[in-house]
Protein backbone atom coordinates (compact mmCIF):
# COMPACT_ATOMS: atom_id res chain seq x y z
CA UNK A 1 0.00 0.00 0.00
CA UNK A 2 3.35 2.39 0.99
CA UNK A 3 4.73 1.47 -2.21
CA UNK A 4 1.12 2.10 -3.97
CA UNK A 5 0.73 5.57 -2.70
CA UNK A 6 4.34 6.50 -3.52
CA UNK A 7 4.13 5.57 -6.93
CA UNK A 8 1.11 7.73 -7.58
CA UNK A 9 2.91 10.90 -5.60
CA UNK A 10 5.88 10.56 -8.28
CA UNK A 11 3.49 10.35 -11.32
CA UNK A 12 1.55 13.24 -9.80
CA UNK A 13 5.09 15.11 -9.35
CA UNK A 14 5.82 14.26 -12.92
CA UNK A 15 3.01 15.39 -14.83
CA UNK A 16 2.87 19.27 -15.95
CA UNK A 17 2.14 22.50 -13.99
CA UNK A 18 -1.54 22.97 -16.16
CA UNK A 19 -2.40 19.42 -15.04
CA UNK A 20 -2.45 19.41 -11.71
CA UNK A 21 -4.12 22.78 -11.88
CA UNK A 22 -6.72 21.60 -13.76
CA UNK A 23 -7.36 18.59 -11.69
CA UNK A 24 -7.46 20.68 -8.72
CA UNK A 25 -10.59 22.89 -10.68
CA UNK A 26 -12.18 20.01 -12.06
CA UNK A 27 -12.17 18.60 -8.59
CA UNK A 28 -14.19 21.58 -7.76
CA UNK A 29 -16.20 22.02 -10.78
CA UNK A 30 -17.93 18.87 -9.31
CA UNK A 31 -18.18 19.80 -5.80
CA UNK A 32 -20.12 22.73 -7.35
CA UNK A 33 -22.29 20.92 -9.59
CA UNK A 34 -22.97 18.19 -6.99
CA UNK A 35 -24.14 21.15 -4.73
CA UNK A 36 -27.27 23.02 -5.34
CA UNK A 37 -27.12 25.55 -2.44
CA UNK A 38 -23.59 26.62 -3.91
CA UNK A 39 -25.09 27.13 -7.49
CA UNK A 40 -27.89 28.87 -6.10
CA UNK A 41 -25.34 31.27 -3.98
CA UNK A 42 -24.10 32.10 -6.94
CA UNK A 43 -26.70 33.68 -8.69
CA UNK A 44 -28.09 34.82 -5.56
CA UNK A 45 -26.04 37.77 -4.34
CA UNK A 46 -26.26 39.77 -7.63
CA UNK A 47 -29.65 39.04 -7.85
CA UNK A 48 -30.91 40.18 -4.70
CA UNK A 49 -28.26 43.48 -4.88
CA UNK A 50 -29.49 44.27 -7.67
CA UNK A 51 -33.57 44.68 -6.60
CA UNK A 52 -32.86 45.76 -3.62
CA UNK A 53 -30.27 48.73 -4.87
CA UNK A 54 -33.08 49.25 -7.70
CA UNK A 55 -36.21 49.95 -5.37
CA UNK A 56 -33.89 52.22 -3.64
CA UNK A 57 -32.72 54.08 -6.14
CA UNK A 58 -36.44 54.27 -7.45
CA UNK A 59 -37.70 55.38 -4.31
CA UNK A 60 -35.35 57.90 -3.19
CA UNK A 61 -35.54 59.56 -7.08
CA UNK A 62 -39.65 59.81 -6.19
CA UNK A 63 -39.39 60.40 -2.82
CA UNK A 64 -36.23 62.58 -2.05
CA UNK A 65 -38.30 64.82 0.27
CA UNK A 66 -39.91 61.88 2.68
CA UNK A 67 -36.39 60.97 3.60
CA UNK A 68 -35.84 64.00 4.59
CA UNK A 69 -38.99 63.80 7.15
CA UNK A 70 -37.93 60.25 7.75
CA UNK A 71 -34.87 61.32 10.37
CA UNK A 72 -33.24 58.17 10.94
CA UNK A 73 -35.75 56.09 9.18
CA UNK A 74 -32.84 54.56 6.99
CA UNK A 75 -30.99 54.35 10.34
CA UNK A 76 -33.30 52.35 11.97
CA UNK A 77 -34.33 50.20 9.13
CA UNK A 78 -30.60 48.80 9.20
CA UNK A 79 -31.21 48.11 13.25
CA UNK A 80 -33.85 46.39 12.95
CA UNK A 81 -33.47 44.58 9.91
CA UNK A 82 -29.91 43.57 11.42
CA UNK A 83 -32.21 41.68 14.25
CA UNK A 84 -33.97 39.83 11.94
CA UNK A 85 -30.50 38.88 10.58
CA UNK A 86 -28.45 38.04 13.32
CA UNK A 87 -31.24 36.48 15.16
CA UNK A 88 -31.53 34.03 12.54
CA UNK A 89 -27.91 33.37 11.99
CA UNK A 90 -27.29 32.98 15.83
CA UNK A 91 -29.37 30.58 15.79
CA UNK A 92 -28.20 28.19 12.78
CA UNK A 93 -24.77 29.31 13.77
CA UNK A 94 -24.90 27.49 16.63
CA UNK A 95 -26.47 24.75 15.15
CA UNK A 96 -23.13 24.62 12.74
CA UNK A 97 -21.16 24.36 15.83
CA UNK A 98 -22.48 21.47 16.70
CA UNK A 99 -21.63 19.74 13.52
CA UNK A 100 -18.76 21.10 12.77
CA UNK A 101 -17.35 19.28 16.17
CA UNK A 102 -19.13 16.40 15.24
CA UNK A 103 -20.96 16.30 18.11
CA UNK A 104 -24.69 16.50 16.85
CA UNK A 105 -25.06 12.60 16.94
CA UNK A 106 -24.34 12.73 20.68
CA UNK A 107 -26.15 15.46 21.40
CA UNK A 108 -29.19 13.77 19.96
CA UNK A 109 -28.09 10.30 22.54
CA UNK A 110 -28.04 12.11 25.22
CA UNK A 111 -31.04 12.78 27.13
CA UNK A 112 -31.55 16.18 25.82
CA UNK A 113 -34.92 16.30 23.79
CA UNK A 114 -34.47 18.16 20.13
CA UNK A 115 -37.55 20.67 21.63
CA UNK A 116 -35.10 21.50 24.42
CA UNK A 117 -32.22 21.99 21.61
CA UNK A 118 -34.83 23.81 19.95
CA UNK A 119 -35.10 26.35 23.17
CA UNK A 120 -31.10 26.54 24.11
CA UNK A 121 -30.44 27.63 20.32
CA UNK A 122 -33.30 30.07 20.53
CA UNK A 123 -31.92 31.55 24.18
CA UNK A 124 -28.73 31.79 22.34
CA UNK A 125 -29.77 33.56 19.37
CA UNK A 126 -31.54 36.19 21.38
CA UNK A 127 -28.11 36.60 23.68
CA UNK A 128 -26.37 37.14 20.47
CA UNK A 129 -28.41 39.76 18.74
CA UNK A 130 -28.53 41.45 21.95
CA UNK A 131 -24.65 42.02 22.10
CA UNK A 132 -24.40 42.51 18.34
CA UNK A 133 -27.38 45.02 17.46
CA UNK A 134 -27.39 46.73 21.19
CA UNK A 135 -23.19 47.59 20.35
CA UNK A 136 -24.24 49.17 16.23
CA UNK A 137 -27.28 51.05 17.94
CA UNK A 138 -24.66 52.35 20.41
CA UNK A 139 -22.12 53.39 17.64
CA UNK A 140 -25.33 55.06 15.93
CA UNK A 141 -25.77 57.24 19.02
CA UNK A 142 -21.78 58.00 19.11
CA UNK A 143 -21.55 58.76 14.79
CA UNK A 144 -24.73 59.93 13.54
CA UNK A 145 -26.82 61.13 17.01
CA UNK A 146 -29.58 58.77 16.49
CA UNK A 147 -30.81 56.96 19.26
CA UNK A 148 -33.71 53.78 18.22
CA UNK A 149 -34.35 53.70 21.31
CA UNK A 150 -35.98 56.85 21.30
CA UNK A 151 -38.75 54.89 19.37
CA UNK A 152 -40.05 53.92 23.04
CA UNK A 153 -42.34 50.97 23.49
CA UNK A 154 -42.80 50.17 19.78
CA UNK A 155 -39.19 49.29 19.62
CA UNK A 156 -39.83 46.28 21.78
CA UNK A 157 -42.69 45.15 19.77
CA UNK A 158 -40.86 45.27 16.92
CA UNK A 159 -37.48 43.35 18.05
CA UNK A 160 -39.26 40.46 19.75
CA UNK A 161 -41.17 40.48 15.98
CA UNK A 162 -38.66 40.36 13.81
CA UNK A 163 -37.04 37.61 16.63
CA UNK A 164 -39.32 35.05 16.34
CA UNK A 165 -39.30 35.33 12.74
CA UNK A 166 -35.65 34.96 12.56
CA UNK A 167 -35.89 31.81 14.84
CA UNK A 168 -38.68 30.21 12.57
CA UNK A 169 -35.99 30.73 9.74
CA UNK A 170 -33.47 29.55 11.78
CA UNK A 171 -35.04 26.15 12.37
CA UNK A 172 -36.06 25.86 8.42
CA UNK A 173 -32.19 26.61 7.02
CA UNK A 174 -30.77 24.17 9.75
CA UNK A 175 -33.22 21.57 8.92
CA UNK A 176 -32.20 21.76 5.71
CA UNK A 177 -28.62 21.90 6.47
CA UNK A 178 -29.15 18.72 8.30
CA UNK A 179 -31.05 17.18 5.36
CA UNK A 180 -28.61 18.19 3.00
CA UNK A 181 -25.55 18.13 4.38
CA UNK A 182 -22.79 21.05 5.20
CA UNK A 183 -22.78 20.97 1.24
CA UNK A 184 -26.20 23.53 2.05
CA UNK A 185 -24.34 25.59 5.22
CA UNK A 186 -24.12 28.59 2.70
CA UNK A 187 -27.89 29.01 3.57
CA UNK A 188 -27.17 29.84 7.05
CA UNK A 189 -25.88 33.48 5.21
CA UNK A 190 -27.70 34.32 2.31
CA UNK A 191 -31.11 32.93 2.59
CA UNK A 192 -32.64 35.95 4.46
CA UNK A 193 -31.48 38.25 2.38
CA UNK A 194 -33.89 37.25 -0.47
CA UNK A 195 -36.49 38.67 1.71
CA UNK A 196 -34.94 42.08 2.25
CA UNK A 197 -36.59 43.63 -0.80
CA UNK A 198 -39.71 42.40 -0.22
CA UNK A 199 -39.67 42.66 3.33
CA UNK A 200 -39.94 47.52 3.21
CA UNK A 201 -36.51 48.26 4.61
CA UNK A 202 -35.73 50.97 3.15
CA UNK A 203 -38.89 51.56 1.60
CA UNK A 204 -42.49 51.72 1.68
CA UNK A 205 -43.81 48.16 0.38
CA UNK A 206 -46.23 50.27 -1.77
CA UNK A 207 -43.18 50.89 -3.96
CA UNK A 208 -43.15 47.14 -4.87
CA UNK A 209 -45.51 46.08 -8.10
CA UNK A 210 -48.54 45.76 -7.18
CA UNK A 211 -48.56 41.90 -7.77
CA UNK A 212 -45.60 41.79 -4.91
CA UNK A 213 -47.39 43.63 -2.11
CA UNK A 214 -49.38 40.09 -0.70
CA UNK A 215 -46.36 38.56 -1.12
CA UNK A 216 -44.47 40.84 0.93
CA UNK A 217 -47.61 41.17 3.77
CA UNK A 218 -47.84 37.59 4.10
CA UNK A 219 -43.89 38.34 6.13
CA UNK A 220 -43.76 39.58 9.73
CA UNK A 221 -40.91 41.55 8.35
CA UNK A 222 -42.67 43.58 6.23
CA UNK A 223 -45.59 45.09 8.89
CA UNK A 224 -42.88 45.56 11.17
CA UNK A 225 -40.44 48.00 8.99
CA UNK A 226 -44.37 50.01 7.92
CA UNK A 227 -45.02 50.27 12.02
CA UNK A 228 -41.65 51.46 11.94
CA UNK A 229 -41.95 54.42 9.62
CA UNK A 230 -45.12 55.06 11.21
CA UNK A 231 -43.95 54.98 14.23
CA UNK A 232 -40.90 58.04 12.99
CA UNK A 233 -42.92 60.12 10.28
CA UNK A 234 -46.21 59.81 11.76
CA UNK A 235 -45.94 59.30 15.40
CA UNK A 236 -48.72 56.50 15.38
CA UNK A 237 -48.62 52.79 16.63
CA UNK A 238 -49.72 50.90 14.45
CA UNK A 239 -51.99 48.50 16.44
CA UNK A 240 -53.23 46.22 13.32
CA UNK A 241 -49.87 46.06 11.82
CA UNK A 242 -48.16 44.75 15.15
CA UNK A 243 -51.28 42.16 15.49
CA UNK A 244 -50.86 41.07 11.84
CA UNK A 245 -47.17 40.75 13.03
CA UNK A 246 -47.66 38.15 16.18
CA UNK A 247 -50.00 35.55 14.50
CA UNK A 248 -47.89 35.39 11.26
CA UNK A 249 -44.68 35.10 13.88
CA UNK A 250 -46.79 32.23 15.65
CA UNK A 251 -47.94 30.11 12.20
CA UNK A 252 -44.21 30.77 10.65
CA UNK A 253 -42.64 29.70 14.34
CA UNK A 254 -45.17 26.25 14.34
CA UNK A 255 -44.08 25.13 11.07
CA UNK A 256 -40.12 25.85 11.52
CA UNK A 257 -40.51 23.98 14.86
CA UNK A 258 -42.62 21.07 12.54
CA UNK A 259 -39.88 21.13 9.69
CA UNK A 260 -36.85 20.77 12.08
CA UNK A 261 -38.67 17.90 13.78
CA UNK A 262 -39.34 16.38 10.91
CA UNK A 263 -35.51 16.80 9.70
CA UNK A 264 -34.81 15.11 12.72
CA UNK A 265 -36.76 12.54 12.74
CA UNK A 266 -35.71 11.53 9.07
CA UNK A 267 -32.14 11.59 9.90
CA UNK A 268 -32.23 9.10 12.72
CA UNK A 269 -34.36 6.89 10.20
CA UNK A 270 -31.54 7.45 7.60
CA UNK A 271 -28.45 7.09 10.06
CA UNK A 272 -27.49 11.00 9.11
CA UNK A 273 -26.60 12.35 11.84
CA UNK A 274 -22.85 11.08 11.94
CA UNK A 275 -23.11 11.94 7.78
CA UNK A 276 -22.52 15.65 7.95
CA UNK A 277 -19.84 16.24 5.35
CA UNK A 278 -20.20 17.54 2.04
Amino acid sequence: MIDHDHRHTVELRRTGPLTRIGALVLRHLYLLRGSWPRLLELIYWPTVQMILWGMITQFLVTESVWVQQAGGALIAGVLLWDVLFRGQLGFTLVFLEEMWSRNLGHLFVSPIRPIEMVAAFMLMSLIRTLIGVGGASVIAILLYHYSIFDMGLPLIAFFFGLIVMSWALGLVVSALILRFGLGAESLAWFLVFALAPISGVYYPISVLPDWVEPIAFALPSAHIFEGMRAVLIDHVVRWDLLRHVFLLDAAYLVIGVAVFLLAVRIARQRGLLHQVGE
